[in-house]
């Protein structure tokens, strides 16, 4: 298992690295090691920032089905805003309420080396939305609209 992050390491500001060669047995083998930290926190995603890997793959698993999302880029996000605690294992204990589209589409590679398109709403929408914010150095403090429960 691996170790989560916490804020405020620096780590989780920074933004991610594109994988080269997403079928690496490394890269394999890191997906293995993040399900397994994310299903042994009862978490729903994680990036990997989030356990010390510089490296644009996140993984999001909702009702027993994982999604392993490696240089993901978001080609559209639609319907409205919807308000909804959210927490973070890198900030265990913390629920705040963050506004996300309702719906995603995001481009993707998968572990075979795959393009794949995933159109997501509702969870898995805002879960992708969380875990692609933290390859990009943000965090869902940044997003709140009341500042004062971010700190």
């Amino acid at each position: 298992m691996l170790q989560i992050l916490t804020y405020p390491n620096n780590i989780l500001r920074e933004k991610a690295q594109p994988i080269e060669n997403p079928t690496d047995p490394e890269i394999k083998k890191l997906v293995s090691e993040m399900l397994e930290t994310l299903r042994a926190h009862e978490g729903i995603g994680l990036a990997a920032p989030q356990v010390g890997k510089n490296l644009r793959l996140c993984i999001v698993e909702i009702e027993n089905e994982v999604f392993v999302v490696i240089n993901p880029e978001i080609k559209k996000l639609s319907g409205e805003q919807i308000k909804m605690e959210e927490g973070c294992l890198s900030f265990p204990g913390k629920f705040i309420t963050i506004p996300r589209a309702e719906k995603i589409k995001i481009k993707s590679i998968d572990t075979n080396g795959k393009k794949q398109i995933i159109r997501a709403r509702g969870l898995l929408a805002r879960a992708l939305q969380h875990e692609i914010d933290h390859l990009d150095g943000v965090l869902f403090v940044d997003r709140t609209e009341d500042q004062d429960s971010a700190r």
